[in-house]
């Protein structure tokens, strides 16, 4: 899949974000029907309700949550705001801007205020990558001598 200018500003990116509400307010709603389901007051509201959560994953392994898309006047790169997961940088605004062909997966996950997990996973795109330290070099062993017995 290609996420180019067009998958992300025409109506395909809307498209996934009303796909994701849809089903999760089906979900807390089984026993409606999904062609009327837009018609029951209840589903209605609760539908409304719904926040969604936007993750980009890019080639390099880095992954964002978007916060906010900012409209600019290039078709190559997507420009946003991140949701900042760490304590340091949610004092200030974080602005990526990212190649289109480096945008690999777009996650799309929607929830109703009152049912979010306590605990949600933080996305750490923009947090230092620290490689895990180098092993230990092992001693020295001393030269194996061999007996003349």
């Amino acid at each position: 899949m290609v996420f180019n200018f067009d998958w992300w500003f025409d109506s395909a990116f809307r498209e996934r974000i009303f796909e994701a509400k849809r089903r999760c307010a089906l979900g807390h709603y089984p026993d409606l029907d999904p062609e009327k389901a837009e018609k029951d007051r209840k589903y209605k509201k609760f539908f409304d309700e719904l926040e969604a959560r936007t993750i980009v994953y890019l080639r390099d392994g880095f992954s964002y949550e978007i916060k906010d898309i900012i409209q600019s006047p290039t078709t190559s790169t997507l420009t946003f705001e991140c949701m900042a997961a760490d304590e340091a940088y949610k004092v200030g605004c974080f602005v990526v801007t990212v190649p289109f062909e480096d945008i690999v997966r777009v996650e799309v996950f929607a929830v109703h205020p009152r049912e979010k997990p306590e605990d949600m996973p933080s996305i750490k795109g923009f947090a230092s990558v620290q490689p895990p330290p180098p092993p230990k070099r092992a001693e020295e062993r001393p030269a194996r001598t061999e007996s003349s017995e």
